[in-house]
């Protein structure tokens, strides 16, 4: 679980920063505050910036997922139909830093010295690992983020239409300041976060993980030059792949929790599918 440190400050002050210049300048100078327009605006984009808010905290300070220190896995386990082992010797997986056994799709981050189950990665902007346990916040925050960044774009390029009145004046050199800032800030953030959206709706469509899409790759070269086919063991089909990571509740696939599907220690897979058939 994360400490708070200069990444989360910068995107601290960045949201804040985002948020006041969207309520009090564009939406103030486009609609009013005080109009009907300007309020439910303020409402709708305070609502977004709520969501994102919370869910970033609930993302830096929740725990990813620790392995138990009574772990074993049971290779006679009929449940279990896919055990990990090693690249080379064929062993199960062992974390030699942490001293135990690693479940499967577990990985150990050199950053939090300690295994994370079903890690993705190591996020610098939340310092904090995004793994089973705080996947799906992390997913919601980004949505959020994205879809209130592209709001506030376009409240901004709205509220340029509006000839400002004479009492603006004195502030030209700030407005300048916050439009162009905002700007830049919203541009970037906004195509920078879209891409990191669309590449986990596609991760989670396919139900890897960032480091099994990387180890994924290379399996496939592997499997392709020895004249074999890989498929990735914990694809269980698109639908499936969705509830495995959202839960199964459709309506509250976007809803603040902290709540995730399973113990993070057994994945289904699509063997189990086929066993079962």
């Amino acid at each position: 679980m994360a400490n708070f440190s200069f990444p989360i400050a910068i995107v601290s002050t960045g949201i804040a920063f985002i948020y006041f210049s969207t309520v009090f300048v564009f939406i103030n100078r486009w609609f009013g505050l005080g109009s009907s327009p300007g309020l439910m605006n303020v409402v709708i984009y305070s609502a977004l910036a709520v969501m994102c808010v919370y869910n970033y905290a609930l993302a830096v300070f929740t725990d990813p997922g620790r392995v138990p220190s009574n772990f074993q896995p049971d290779i006679e386990d009929s449940s279990s139909s896919v055990h990990e082992v090693k690249r080379k010797g064929g062993d199960l997986r062992y974390c030699q830093k942490c001293s135990q056994y690693k479940p499967p799709r577990t990985h150990h981050c050199r950053i939090c010295r300690r295994c994370v189950l079903k890690m993705d990665h190591h996020c610098t902007w939340i310092d904090n690992c995004v793994g089973h346990a705080n996947y799906k916040i992390f997913f919601v925050f980004v949505t959020y983020a994205v879809i209130a960044c592209i709001y506030s774009l376009i409240l901004l390029l709205g509220s340029l239409t509006v000839v400002p009145h004479n009492n603006e004046q004195k502030l030209e050199g700030y407005l300048q300041f916050v439009y162009v800032t905002s700007f830049i800030l919203l541009v970037a953030i906004s195509v920078a976060l879209s891409y990191l959206w669309s590449w986990h709706v596609q991760l989670i469509l396919r139900n890897q993980t960032t480091i099994e899409q990387l180890e994924g790759v290379r399996a496939l070269w592997l499997a392709d030059k020895g004249g074999d086919v890989y498929i990735h063991p914990y694809n269980i089909g698109s639908y499936e792949n969705l509830i495995s990571v959202l839960g199964p509740n459709v309506f509250c696939w976007l809803c603040p929790t902290t709540g995730h599907v399973g113990s993070g220690l057994h994945f289904h897979t699509s063997y189990d599918k086929a066993t079962s058939a």
